[in-house]
């Protein structure tokens, strides 16, 4: 289960890789807008605003963050939210922009996902990913350690973590080669985080996530408690702040060329 208000509490810090990843989308009137893994849909309604002209449609399987993002939904014409499973989801018509921000980690084999996803597009459509490439950090190393410690282990079997985001080299090359022109870069955002335990509450809103849902309230603030302990090593504070570096790959690909992998035999010839 996902806690929109937990997730918003750093919510300046986690929309601006979404803002840095739009800049270089340079569509000009688009008609139609996805956002899958749309979360509370306060970003999605940033794409409503920067296109008023667009039916702006945003997904996510959380049933928690769609009842939140609805409420955006109620306030803005052209603007809706869908529960849905991103893997499953399918356009009612091809889509001028396409966004997915910081949810391909929680795919796993998300690369035979994201292959299809320029056949969706428009002629000369966009296509735009985000995703953290955090895992060689503290951050997560405590978290791996701590499910796989005699304490937790026990407590935690199969849970599943996010996953392994690859190198943006990767989604270059993939979106290159069906016939897009892409461009693919990585940021480290240094995030200026107050607060006493400020890197425990930021992954409680996301990689703690699967962790504290199977623990339960009572075990899950212990286990907070644990990673707080070990976080606050990791990332000691200065006087007024703690600096939580986080990496983060971005790829924008435009659908210009011949669509080299298509979905089904009736798109083998779709061209651009």
């Amino acid at each position: 289960m996902w806690d929109p208000g937990q997730y918003q509490q750093f919510a300046g810090e986690r929309g601006r890789p979404f803002f840095d990843l739009l800049a270089r989308v340079q569509a000009t009137d688009p008609r139609y807008v996805a956002d899958l893994g749309c979360g509370p849909g306060n970003l999605t309604a940033a794409l409503a605003q920067r296109w008023p002209g667009a039916e702006v449609v945003g997904v996510d399987n959380s049933p928690e963050m769609i009842s939140a993002a609805q409420k955006l939904g109620d306030e803005r014409a052209g603007l809706s939210f869908v529960l849905g499973d991103l893997r499953e989801w399918r356009p009612a018509r091809p889509v001028d922009v396409l966004v997915s921000s910081a949810v391909l980690q929680w795919v796993p084999g998300h690369l035979d996902l994201v292959r299809r996803w320029p056949q969706m597009l428009t002629a000369g459509g966009w296509l735009a990913i985000q995703l953290p490439g955090n895992y060689d950090q503290p951050s997560h190393a405590i978290l791996l350690d701590l499910v796989r410690s005699d304490r937790w282990r026990p407590l935690l079997p199969g849970v599943q973590l996010n996953r392994q985001a690859h190198d943006p080299a990767e989604y270059l090359d993939l979106f290159a080669r069906a016939g897009c022109e892409v461009d693919a870069w990585e940021t480290t955002y240094l995030h200026v985080l107050p607060g006493a335990d400020p890197v425990a509450e930021w992954y409680r809103g996301t990689g703690l996530r699967p962790v504290l849902a199977a623990l339960g309230p009572g075990r899950a603030e212990e286990f907070v408690a644990d990673y707080g302990a070990r976080a606050r090593e990791a990332y000691p504070p200065a006087p007024y702040v703690t600096v939580l570096p986080v990496r983060r790959g971005f790829v924008v690909a435009r659908r210009t060329g011949w669509l080299l992998y298509p979905s089904d035999a009736a798109a083998e010839h779709a061209t651009c």
